[in-house]
């Protein structure tokens, strides 16, 4: 989920510019909306980025992170600069940690994240449903609810999933990188066409529990087996449009067509190779150039670095900005509508972010061209979190609806298996 040391360092080789100041004007307007409903940002890996570095310490978050090595994307300070009423905090493992393995490694996120949340309750305050979430912006706090990034996180146990919503989990994202036992992910292999029986049966445990079912990283096949087996709305915690550009963690037209009916939300993501087809290819260029170095520069590290610097010197990375994310989400609403858009940001889950959006203090200059644009102050409040509200309400009204079902006993047929 963190950047590499020579991506970190390609990284610097290109100076962002400078994000334009905001109008006062506008800026009133933006905290006038953002006072009224609470921006809320689907995906944040902030738990894992200090696991990975930080030997999961949640001192010293207070503000300043950016100054951290390496830096952090998320504070308090930035949280409150950036406006932002409510998150779901990632609760990510890798998607090659299997079995009872993962449902640990899922605990030992889940109580970080909690540490988080408990740490700053001045600024913080850990909810469980939609009411709690605008009750704590009215009370001037940041709610905080917890998405699982992976299906592989439940250990194929459907028990260890009732037991994760009950610690405050609230979506799942039902595969990450890797193809479960029971659903393809959009990047690797596909196994089932989709979801297998078993991922069907954890699609309605969801339904039952009110938990909202998260189709980033699925495959297309995937999101439509799941959006046609839902009782309740889906949403995408992170990705972006096929349409703009068509990287496999993006949701195609036919995908967007389907959220009317099923009342779900796309929530658009800042990760650059989502966004930009040309910072997609340099991506993958990027990489492939790495590997050819390590090739043949086998026992001698810093030649691999002083090749890819030099690399990046005569390939300069495109530039993504602000405006590529407006992008994304006009078209989501030209296909979906403006009740089925949001924002995820993935932040502290990727090397770089659009130039203008660097951190979470960033979100009212979204905002800001957005109004550029020409929106309305009721379609900012949807896309800030109304309809995101709206799509967990449904959940909890779904869950209220299956209270007679019992718990799923269903089991996965086969042992994990290493990919």
């Amino acid at each position: 989920m963190r950047m590499s040391l020579l991506l970190a360092a390609a990284s610097l080789l290109t100076v962002p510019a400078m994000a334009q100041p905001i109008e006062p004007k506008v800026q009133q307007r933006i905290d006038r909306i953002l006072k009224r409903t609470p921006l809320i940002d689907g995906h944040n890996d902030l738990p894992w980025a200090l696991r990975e570095d930080f030997g999961s310490k949640v001192e010293g978050l207070a503000s300043g992170t950016d100054k951290w090595t390496p830096p952090l994307m998320t504070d308090m300070a930035r949280l409150r600069t950036g406006r932002v009423g409510g998150q779901f905090w990632s609760v990510y493992i890798s998607g090659t940690i299997l079995g009872d393995e993962a449902v640990r490694v899922t605990l030992e996120q889940i109580d970080t994240a909690h540490r988080i949340i408990d740490s700053y309750p001045n600024d913080l305050r850990f909810v469980r449903t939609a009411d709690e979430m605008v009750a704590a912006h009215k009370a001037g706090r940041i709610g905080s609810m917890l998405g699982i990034e992976g299906g592989r996180q439940i250990g194929g146990s459907m028990a260890a999933l009732r037991r994760f919503y009950d610690l405050g989990v609230r979506y799942m994202t039902l595969t990450h990188n890797q193809t479960t036992e029971w659903a393809d992910a959009g990047t690797d292999e596909p196994r089932y066409d989709g979801l297998s029986p078993f991922g069907l049966e954890v699609v309605k445990e969801m339904n039952r529990l009110g938990m909202l079912v998260d189709l980033s990283h699925v495959s297309a096949a995937t999101m439509r087996d799941a959006i046609a087996a839902s009782r309740a709305p889906v949403i995408f915690s992170h990705s972006s449009a096929a349409g703009v550009n068509p990287h496999p963690r993006n949701v195609p037209d036919d995908v967007l067509r389907l959220m009317p009916a099923n009342g779900g939300v796309v929530m658009v993501t800042w990760v650059p190779s989502f966004l930009s087809q040309a910072m997609w290819k340099w991506d993958g260029e990027f990489a492939a150039e790495e590997a050819r170095l390590k090739t043949y520069n086998r026992a001698n590290a810093a030649a691999v670095t002083r090749g890819m610097e030099a690399w990046v010197a005569a390939n300069p990375r495109p530039v993504v900005g602000i405006k590529d994310v407006a992008d994304h989400i006009e078209h989501v609403v030209r296909i979906a509508g403006v009740d089925h858009v949001g924002i995820g940001g993935d932040l502290d889950g990727i090397p770089r972010t659009p130039v203008g959006l660097e951190g979470v203090e960033a979100y009212p200059r979204l905002f800001a061209e957005l109004i550029r644009r020409g929106w309305s102050d009721a379609d900012l409040a949807r896309l800030a979190g109304g309809n995101v509200l709206r799509a967990l309400r449904g959940a909890e009204a779904t869950a209220r609806s299956m209270k007679d079902l019992p718990p799923s006993m269903a089991v996965l047929e086969k042992p994990a298996a290493s990919k």
